[in-house]
């Protein structure tokens, strides 16, 4: 099962929006937001909740990527978020995540019995290339013991 997969198939609210996780790696996840009436604002662009879900979703997706190796001693966690829309969002939203911190600093300090936390940063896109929205996920591996 893909990481896409994985989450379409364990958070609803993927489900729900109908995300398309396009791609999903440890450098990079690629997300999708359909344009669909149900979930549009005043002025007939996707609403900013579901905006800010497609940037969660994109940064829940690399760090998946990146520290899946990691589940069976740690959980991820998204800890704080910050976003800001820059400019109107219509059609099709497109949202780029990348991992703020080299992997292997986040896993260096799970190693060391710390509980590591560590940026993921957004950008949303419509199809013209616009960057819409940028966003920053703050995430930590909570170790299981």
């Amino acid at each position: 099962m893909s990481i896409g997969e994985m989450l379409a198939a364990t958070v609803p609210m993927a489900r729900t929006l109908n995300l398309e996780f396009l791609e999903a790696g440890p450098e990079k996840a690629v997300v999708a937001l359909p344009d669909q009436n149900e979930f549009h604002n005043h002025v007939g662009g996707p609403h900013a909740g579901a905006m800010f879900t497609l940037g969660e979703s994109a940064s829940g997706a690399i760090v998946l990527a990146a520290f899946g190796d990691q589940l069976s001693r740690a959980v991820p966690l998204a800890v704080g978020a910050e976003i800001a829309y820059r400019k109107l969002a219509m059609g099709v939203v497109t949202a780029t995540a990348t991992l703020g911190r080299p992997a292997a600093e986040v896993v260096a300090q799970l190693d060391a019995g710390e509980r590591p936390e560590f940026p993921v940063a957004i950008e949303i896109r419509r199809a013209d290339g616009a960057v819409t929205g940028e966003m920053t996920v703050t995430w930590t591996l909570r170790p299981n013991s």
